[in-house]
């Protein structure tokens, strides 16, 4: 997890609201995501499809430094 960042928003609502995420998944999207993209707000979104979880594809979502992460969410609508 060395590198990486995490907001308080992240660390205390996002964690605690659905705790089948892990830090380490987030991680692993940004490190090889199969989809990338810039946002309003200076923001990026990362898809990677997580195998723990069933192979869903888990959105997440960073700052303008790409590396602190500040959301992510198991995103249903979400095709290759």
């Amino acid at each position: 997890m060395q590198g990486y960042k995490f907001t308080n928003y992240f660390l205390f609502e996002v964690l605690r609201k659905r705790p089948y995420l892990k830090k380490e998944y987030c991680i692993r999207v940004l490190k090889n995501p199969l989809k990338t993209e810039k946002q309003e707000n200076n923001r990026y979104r990362f898809w990677g499809r997580i195998e723990e979880l069933d192979n869903k594809f888990l959105r997440v979502i960073t700052l303008s430094d790409k590396i602190t992460i500040h959301n992510a969410f198991l995103d249903r609508r979400f095709k290759l």
